[in-house]
């Protein structure tokens, strides 16, 4: 499979200037880079992103993530892998990506509650950076039909 076109933000460079300052300014953001993979691998599964979910978990293994963790990212609820902190951003990845899924608040006060109990203000804008750049890429990918294993350039 082929792409339909470049991705847009290839198309456009100032937007991927753009993206590359929001990614710098997130990875500055006092999180763990396993963290920050984690939920961007979350977000693609969600999402159903093959692009993005390829590029996660390479990304992760850089990172330093284990074979063991990833294949288990989809069900974390029930691994005994991750820790504390590990699922509030997790759920919270969950509750952010999947807005239109629920009634009532998109992010529920417990899932919130959750993570700001485990990081603090400018670790929380690095995961909520990391969510939005994730499904942003995950639904341009989408649109373009970019396969998984594809590199730009």
């Amino acid at each position: 499979m082929t792409a339909r076109m470049k991705n847009p933000a290839m198309v456009l460079p100032d937007a991927m200037k753009g993206i590359q300052n929001i990614y710098k300014a997130m990875y500055q953001g006092g999180i763990p880079p396993q963290i920050l993979e984690l939920v961007h691998l979350r977000a693609s599964q969600i999402n159903g992103c093959s692009a993005c979910v390829f590029a996660g978990v390479t990304n992760a293994r850089k990172a330093g993530e284990t074979d063991e963790r990833l294949h288990a990212v989809a069900a974390w609820r029930e691994a005994p892998f991750f820790t504390g902190e590990e699922r509030a951003a997790l759920a919270l990845t969950e509750a952010a990506t999947r807005l239109a899924d629920r009634s009532g608040p998109a992010v529920p006060d417990a899932v919130w509650d959750e993570a700001a109990d485990h990081f603090n203000e400018e670790q929380l804008s690095a995961i909520i950076l990391m969510i939005g750049l994730t499904n942003l890429f995950n639904r341009l990918n989408a649109t373009i039909q970019e396969p998984a294993g594809a590199t730009w350039g």
